[in-house]
């Protein structure tokens, strides 16, 4: 075809070869809500136990500052998860890079500005519903798939909320279908070889508090409980961890 320039490549070291192998070699963690908290915690120590992590969020720059930060083993997908289509694509992007997906923490979710049943805004409150509970369908319904061909992990944000009744709380409400939507979904994998785990703190310093926490659950904290049950024998299923602070 006339118009196109001759492509030039530069030839790849051995090195490169090796680092892409090691990529595909190991295992692969896919995490939404991935930008900063709890999210961004548990790609830094999933990458400390030698697992690749796609990364998904809306916020570009904190993606991009966090993956520059892991290095190679991280990939970062800006994308909206309450869309299908944009959770489609970051799983197509997320094998393309890394060949497979072992285990899914599907972590974005969020609260109300007004907790309110009557004082709260029905946009927010719908916002929030689509958040914590379609969008977490949608991540399981992209990433099933795929976790079915490595018998891997499904792990969901839960919390405190949704083990105990919190008068007029809606997000705590929409916790408690977390909770059982991931009994329901570690039966139903479990037929395959697959788990399912819902790891459920009470209070966390995350930007999810106004004025912080420092004094509760770290991120960290939640971290290490998504990696125990991502990392489990095969044979043992962790269906729920429960973290509370002491204070």
């Amino acid at each position: 075809m006339q118009g196109l320039e001759p492509v030039s490549r530069k030839p790849r070291s051995s090195a490169e070869f090796a680092d892409e192998s090691d990529l595909l070699m190991a295992k692969t963690l896919f995490i939404t809500g991935a930008s900063s908290g709890i999210g961004a915690a548990t790609a830094r120590a999933a990458v400390e136990q030698g697992w690749n992590v796609a990364l998904m969020a809306r916020s570009a720059d904190k993606l991009t500052s966090l993956a520059q930060d892991l290095g190679e083993k991280a990939l970062p997908i800006v994308g909206d998860v309450t869309r299908m289509a944009d959770l489609d694509q970051a799983v197509s992007d997320c094998i393309g890079k890394f060949g497979g997906i072992d285990a899914v923490f599907a972590n974005a979710g969020r609260g109300l500005d007004k907790p309110g049943t009557v004082e709260g805004d029905l946009d927010d409150i719908r916002g929030m519903i689509e958040l914590n509970i379609t969008a977490l369908v949608q991540t399981a319904r992209a990433t099933l798939p795929e976790l079915k061909k490595t018998k891997g992990t499904l792990v969901l944000t839960g919390s405190s909320a949704g083990r105990q009744h919190i008068k007029g709380s809606i997000y705590g409400a929409t916790k408690w279908f977390v909770h059982g939507y991931a009994g329901n979904m570690a039966d139903e994998m479990r037929e395959w070889g697959g788990r399912c785990a819902v790891v459920a703190p009470g209070m966390v310093d995350t930007p999810f508090f106004d004025n912080g926490a420092p004094d509760k659950l770290q991120p960290q904290d939640v971290a290490e409980a998504v990696i125990q049950a991502i990392t489990a024998p095969q044979r043992a299923a962790i269906r729920e961890i429960y973290l509370m602070p002491q204070n």
